[in-house]
């Protein structure tokens, strides 16, 4: 048994602060707290430093299977960690219990953590090993706000009052993520096996912020080779470039007069804001299909018998292609200084963030699919797919539960969806590979409290459990397999043109932390 398997004993006084999981769930929710874990595995972690002994260098399929064996023996871990997690469902750039909890567990594991980086309390980076490759392990952990949900198939808040929910499954990313690090690490070990692996905590990718500001900062730069995967609705290699974009603010500023007594004394934010609206509207007739303008208007005025003094418009702008973005964004830029001059209001421009579109590379997409066909798709149990279809028939879909499939790698790749990623930013600096695997019932609204609920049950669990051995195995085969990680260098210089990263942000600009701006 494991070091972690000895840990995972049920312990009655964590059982009372999960009171909102159903009884299907009661097995997971019945952990330690991560205090408890930390402090028990590490005589563990000490003892595999002391006892391992170096072997001869292992083959490709050696180090899998290795690999693969040490994630398997951390299916415990991944369920602990996702429902730690679940439980503190922090919103992008507030994650300071989850990115502080699996940090620690990192560091007991014998990594060297770094925290704080690019700016961000909540980010992190932990390294082990020496030399090259170097391979980069991306985890995410951070929740959505007002999506709270109990781990019930029907909308009901959480016992424990808390609001915010992991409806995109963060909580099982930034688990299996971890783990799979952890799994490659003592692969290593065990074989004295020459690189470095580094597991990057990303805050604030739900805001597409995070993976941004680290990789202006350079800490994506020396990587081989990074991978990567998402829960999903299907489990398969992602084989979309994904849309290029630019999420930022315009503010105007005017003057406050009486809206009847004076108003020749005031000028209105509000009007230029409608006047920059009004002329991006007018702008859509005339650009690229692919293109996409969105804008909410967050500050409007405060009363309507006073001129308002201060407005702001917030935008993103999307293609596929960077150069289209930035095209349309100068466009924006424009309508937006002219709405100021024709108010005779002052405006300024704050760009929160903005990503490429997605570099696919196909070598490593192929491996991939072949590391998740041998692993193979999460087995649900009729329990499980009972949730699922409970939940869908709440939800008036259709009531056909959870993909237990994997989807074949098709030849080309598809066209750009409607997201963005921040992940673009890494996969244009070093090659990278990304998954899905399911954890949600098809068909069911993503970024919404069915999701969230879907993210706290045994069934998302497993399918974190497959991510976490998929991911092993890909990161055992980069590390040891010099071909394949030469072919995907070229592959990647083929897909970049040899044009060096430059990150859409500017030099300096500090993190738009909380409380500042909208993009935290």
């Amino acid at each position: 048994m494991s070091g972690w398997d000895m840990s995972l004993r049920t312990n009655p006084a964590r059982a009372s602060s999960t009171d909102c999981h159903t009884s299907a769930n009661r097995a997971m929710t019945h952990r330690p707290s991560h205090r408890s874990i930390l402090t028990a595995t590490a005589l563990t972690f000490a003892g595999i430093a002391a006892f391992t002994i170096p072997l001869a260098a292992q083959s490709v399929e050696e180090g899998k299977e290795s690999a693969l064996a040490h994630a398997a023996a951390l299916d415990g871990l991944v369920a602990e960690m996702s429902m730690e997690l679940w439980d503190f469902s922090e919103i992008a750039l507030e994650e300071h219990q989850s990115s502080a909890y699996l940090a620690q567990l990192l560091e007991r594991e014998g990594f060297t953590v770094e925290t704080g980086v690019a700016g961000m309390p909540t980010a992190f980076v932990a390294s082990w090993g020496s030399g090259r490759p170097i391979l980069g392990v991306l985890a995410e952990y951070d929740a959505l706000p007002n999506i709270g949900n109990a781990v019930e198939p029907r909308r009901t808040g959480r016992d424990d009052g808390h609001i915010h929910g992991q409806g995109c499954g963060h909580n099982l990313f930034g688990a299996a993520s971890v783990a799979s690090a952890i799994a490659i690490k003592r692969m290593m070990d065990e074989h004295g096996t020459t690189g470095t692996v580094r597991l990057y905590g990303t805050p604030a990718e739900e805001t597409v912020v995070g993976k941004v500001y680290m990789a202006r900062d350079g800490l994506f730069d020396d990587l081989d080779a990074s991978i990567v995967w998402h829960p999903g609705q299907r489990t398969a290699v992602s084989n979309t470039i994904a849309q290029a974009l630019n999420n930022f603010e315009v503010s105007f500023r005017g003057q406050a007069a009486h809206g009847a007594a004076d108003p020749w004394n005031g000028r209105s934010a509000l009007d230029a804001v409608e006047l920059m609206n009004h002329g991006v509207n007018m702008m859509r007739e005339h650009i690229e299909p692919s293109a996409r303008v969105h804008y909410v208007i967050p500050n409007a005025g405060e009363a309507p018998n006073v001129v308002p003094e201060y407005a702001r418009a917030w935008y993103y702008v999307r293609d596929t292609t960077r150069a289209a973005v930035e095209e349309n964004y100068g466009w924006i830029l424009d309508i937006a200084a002219g709405a100021a001059q024709m108010t005779r209001t002052e405006h300024e421009v704050f760009l929160i963030t903005g990503v490429h579109t997605y570099t696919l590379i196909r070598p490593l997409q192929e491996a991939m699919q072949a590391n998740l066909e041998r692993v193979g798709p999460p087995q649900f149990s009729e329990e499980d797919q009972r949730f699922a279809r409970e939940l869908q028939a709440f939800l008036e879909v259709e009531q056909s539960g959870l993909r237990d499939t994997i989807d074949a790698l098709p030849e080309k790749p598809a066209p750009a969806g409607g997201g963005s990623s921040d992940v673009a930013e890494v996969s244009y600096i070093t090659p990278t590979v990304e998954f899905s695997v399911t954890t949600a019932a098809e068909h069911v609204p993503w970024h919404s409290w069915a999701t969230s609920a879907s993210h706290g049950t045994p069934g998302a669990v497993k399918g974190a459990q497959v991510a976490a051995k998929a991911l092993a195995l890909m990161g055992a085969e980069l590390i040891l397999d010099a071909d394949l990680l030469q072919r995907a260098r070229e592959a990647h210089a083929a897909m970049t043109g040899g044009v060096p990263y430059r990150s859409p942000i500017p030099e300096g600009q500090a993190v738009p932390l909380p409380n500042r701006g909208s993009g935290g």
